[in-house]
């Protein structure tokens, strides 16, 4: 799954701290979202969702060879 986490993050001028703050969740935790190392739970793609104001399979995409 890959996604854009980062790329919604810096738009927003915010740092992973900063997020995983608003997200509560830990800095560790965005940097595994955002290097793809990590697959949120549903939950918590949608607080990612709703922080970010974009429909999840927006933030979130399979390939079909991932699917």
């Amino acid at each position: 799954m890959t996604n854009k986490v980062q790329e919604y993050r810096k738009e927003k001028g915010l740092r992973q701290y900063e997020l995983a703050k608003i997200l509560n969740v830990t800095r560790q935790t965005i940097i595994a979202i955002e290097n793809n190392k990590f697959n949120p739970s549903l939950e918590l793609s949608f607080r990612i969702s709703n922080f970010f104001d974009r429909p999840i399979e927006e933030i979130f995409t399979y390939t079909k060879e991932e699917l």
